[in-house]
C-alpha cells in the first residue's frame, strides 16, 4: 500500500499542523501504594511514567463511541457512564496502553483552557489500522469525587 500512504502523507501532514496542535501527556499511574506525609497528614502517591508528551488533540466522542451503561451480569446497578472522548496523537507517538492516563497541557489558543487540569483514561489500547493518518485512542473523562455528569 506504499501507493496509498504517499498519497495520505499530505493529510498526516496536514492533520499534525492543524489538528495536533495543544501539548498532551500519556502516563501509565505509578504502582507503588502511597505514602503518608507524616507533616502533611495527606497521602502522596507516587510518581506516574510518563508514556508520550507531544503534539496532540482531545475531541468529543462521537455517537457511535458512546458505551452502554447496562448492567453487568454480575452487577444489581448499572455503571456511571462518563463523558467520551477522543485523544489524537502522531502516528509516531507510542499506542496507549488500557487504563492509562491522558491530560492536556498546554492549549493553542490561551482562550481555550477548559481542558486543562481535567483527566482521562484511556478505555482501550490505541486502535490501530493498516490505514492510518492519526493515531486515535478512546477515553473516558475522570470525574472528582461528588462531581456528576
Amino acid at each position: 500500500m506504499a501507493g496509498l500512504d504517499a498519497a495520505l502523507a499530505g493529510v498526516t501532514r496536514w492533520i499534525g499542523s492543524n489538528v495536533l496542535i495543544d501539548t498532551v501527556r500519556v502516563a501509565r499511574p505509578g504502582t507503588e501504594e502511597p505514602v503518608l506525609n507524616t507533616e502533611t497528614g495527606q497521602l502522596e502517591y507516587p510518581d506516574s511514567d510518563v508514556l508520550y508528551e507531544g503534539p496532540g488533540a482531545v475531541v468529543p466522542g462521537s455517537p457511535t463511541m458512546e458505551r452502554s451503561a447496562v448492567p453487568d451480569a454480575g452487577q444489581p446497578w448499572a455503571q456511571q457512564t462518563r463523558s467520551t472522548y477522543v485523544l489524537l496523537t502522531p502516528l509516531t507517538a507510542p499506542i496507549p496502553p488500557e487504563n492509562a492516563i491522558a491530560s492536556v497541557v498546554q492549549v493553542h489558543d490561551p482562550a481555550r483552557t477548559s481542558l486543562l487540569g481535567r483527566t482521562w483514561i484511556c478505555a482501550d489500547v490505541g486502535q490501530a489500522s493498516t490505514v492510518e493518518v492519526v493515531r486515535r485512542t478512546a477515553l473516558d473523562q475522570n470525574r472528582a469525587a461528588g462531581e456528576t455528569p
